[in-house]
């Protein structure tokens, strides 16, 4: 066709009309909305040489034009490809809507490109249509027939949710996919949403998920957290290769304990204590050895790191290694278990003398918290004289400025569609375990770093502590407040918190990246291998750092989803709290133990003092508890 610009003639610009008003330097159209563009020429394409007055043929989201003009519609256009299709020569663009209209107009110009840019019987440009093969064709009709069924379901959906009723089940069934847009938004896949626009609400994942609520395509054990976080909820299914044996030492005689909640099922460290060399305690820290298997290089460690961490929700656990990993390596599973084992020779006051590490053996008795407090009361046995360590060593790290914070917790877990809240007791014997941690941990740091090998340590900063300290709850809150995020770096650093001037983490290669990694690194040294450098170590310490904060957000964020759950059949019921702070706004931030929970309250009181509150509402997609 070869058409040219000229004022008055008719244009498409942005696959809408627009009317040639003037040339210049630019050309100069008119959108049919009435605005007025200076465009290059290049960017418009003319399909009609005018003169056109207006552009009141075009009618915004009616393909069909007004009737004096336009194109007959699909049957026509079929019509016209059925004669052509045959014959093999190219047609213009008014050869096409002559073929399909009454007459060469302005609309029937507009109609034959929108037919052309549809793609369903022709092909080509302007001034060089082709028809279509048969096959393309019957493909494009199923696909367009399929498009209007799912433009009249989508309509029939939105005709239901502006009604405000629940959709029945067969409606749910079958509507579910025209409102797929709000879904996507509602799970973080989409940050747009036309359903929730046409409905007039607000474009946020908290309204898709109010919608689906209120239509009853999702009910409220629906949590959407998670994959707003970008966390994976597929369980691992690399391959595990089967363990080979190796030379360990045997430490079969020790008595050995792995003391976790009573429902924790991957048990990863275990405590014994021994007397050593010229009368010094001797700590052994015996961890799970996943790291025999799981190598730097395998699919399993790459969908650890992916992973960073297991993620513990209270509807269930996704764990970091394939689940064979558990039985294989988790501590007293079996008559005996493979450990990586942490020898802590330690002096009077709980400094470490000298640390060893190796590849043991050992026999591990499990116990839950309950039963080993129950033991340490009795007096009998290393779990007396391991919480009477535990004792001194939070002595010493307070001695060099540790910050000990102890805040009321709860067990939160969905069971049979059920959401059950149990706070959990302040055990002595989880005091105890910490403390043995935190040796293990401040010992293989110092292990490493005689060896130079390339090693995560954790630090932290000093905070700017409050001015009056204060006891109770409130004490803990405002000493939270001011702690500082932890860094982990390839150097070692002061850890405030802890009081420590070189600590890792290292005893959860189960449930960790950076413990797994830790592993990999000293068992390369123990079996003469080559361990990764610092500039290969740190950028998958940072994919796995930045998967495991994803994890720490969708676990805060699950928490709070299903402690709404629990509490929005609830409304009137009464909690005790206990006041942390008065905020600027007048409002207090309160602590519900019972709940393992922290709010915010409009009620009077000073900090510590015990407060009786009131649920008064409850906003599950928002995660909103309104106390009073």
């Amino acid at each position: 066709m070869g058409l040219g610009a000229a004022p008055g003639s008719l244009a498409v610009y942005k696959q809408k009309p627009a009317l040639v008003t003037a040339l210049g330097s630019k050309v100069t159209i008119r959108t049919a909305q009435g605005e007025t563009i200076n465009v290059r020429e290049k960017d418009i394409i003319v399909i009609y040489p005018g003169p056109v007055k207006d552009l009141r043929f075009f009618n915004e989201g009616d393909a069909a034009g007004d009737a004096a003009g336009a194109v007959a519609g699909a049957a026509a256009l079929k019509e016209a490809w059925a004669l052509l299709k045959d014959d093999g020569t190219a047609i213009t663009l008014k050869d096409l809507a002559e073929l399909c209209a009454p007459a060469w107009t302005p609309a029937s110009a507009w109609q034959a490109w929108q037919a052309l840019s549809e793609g369903v019987y022709f092909c080509g440009t302007p001034d060089a249509i082709t028809c279509r093969p048969e096959d393309e064709v019957l493909a494009a009709e199923k696909r367009r027939a399929e498009k209007a069924r799912e433009s009249g379901q989508r309509e029939a959906a939105l005709a239901l949710a502006r009604g405000g009723g629940v959709l029945s089940k067969d409606e749910s069934d079958t509507l579910r996919g025209a409102l797929q847009d709000i879904e996507a938004l509602a799970l973080g896949a989409s940050e747009k949403s036309r359903s929730l626009r046409d409905l007039g609400h607000s474009e946020s994942p908290e309204e898709a998920h109010r919608v689906l609520l209120s239509l009853g395509l999702w009910d409220a054990f629906r949590n959407p957290h998670p994959s707003r976080c970008g966390v994976s909820l597929a369980i691992p299914s690399a391959p595990v290769p089967a363990p080979q044996a190796e030379p360990r030492v045997d430490l079969r005689h020790l008595p050995a304990f792995a003391i976790d909640n009573a429902w924790s099922g991957d048990p990863d460290d275990a405590v014994s204590l021994e007397c050593g060399a010229e009368g010094r305690l001797v700590l052994w820290v015996h961890v799970a050895d996943p790291a025999q298997v799981i190598l730097p290089d395998t699919e399993a460690c790459a969908e650890a790191r992916a992973r960073g961490t297991s993620l513990y929700l209270p509807e269930g656990t996704i764990p970091m290694l394939p689940p064979a990993c558990v039985p294989l390596f988790g501590l007293g599973l079996a008559e005996t278990s493979p450990a990586l084992s942490f020898r802590l020779s330690l002096n009077e006051d709980a400094t470490i003398a000298e640390t060893d590490v190796l590849l043991s053996t050992v026999r591990v008795t499990r116990l839950d918290y309950a039963a080993a407090d129950a033991l340490i009361a009795g007096g009998e046995g290393p779990l007396p004289r391991l919480a009477a360590l535990a004792a001194r060593n939070i002595e010493r790290r307070l001695d060099t400025g540790a910050v000990l914070i102890d805040f009321p917790d709860a067990h939160i877990f969905v069971k049979e569609r059920a959401v059950h809240i149990e706070p959990i007791p302040a055990y002595r014997s989880a005091e105890m375990v910490r403390e043995c941690m935190v040796l293990a941990g401040e010992g293989a740091a110092q292990w490493a770093l005689r060896r130079g090998l390339a090693f995560p340590f954790a630090g932290q900063e000093a905070g700017e502590l409050p001015e009056k300290r204060l006891p109770g709850l409130a004490g803990a809150y405002l000493m939270r407040r001011a702690m500082r995020p932890r860094v982990v770096s390839m150097r070692p650093a002061v850890h405030w918190g802890l009081g420590l001037d070189a600590y890792s983490q290292v005893t959860s290669p189960l449930r960790r990246y950076g413990d797994l990694f830790c592993h990999q690194q000293l068992r390369a040294v123990l079996r003469g291998g080559e361990p990764l450098s610092e500039e290969a170590a740190l950028p998958l310490l940072a994919a796995a750092d930045a998967a495991a904060a994803a994890a720490a957000k969708a676990e805060r964020a699950s928490r709070l989803f299903w402690t709404c759950v629990y509490l929005s059949d609830k409304i009137g019921t009464a909690w005790e709290g206990v006041i942390l702070d008065r905020k600027p706004r007048g409002e207090a931030a309160v602590c519900i133990p019972a709940l393992g929970l922290e709010t915010l309250a409009a009620v009077p009181g000073e900090p510590n003092e015990p407060v009786r509150l009131t649920l008064r509402g409850v906003d599950i997609p928002g995660s909103g508890i309104l106390f009073g």
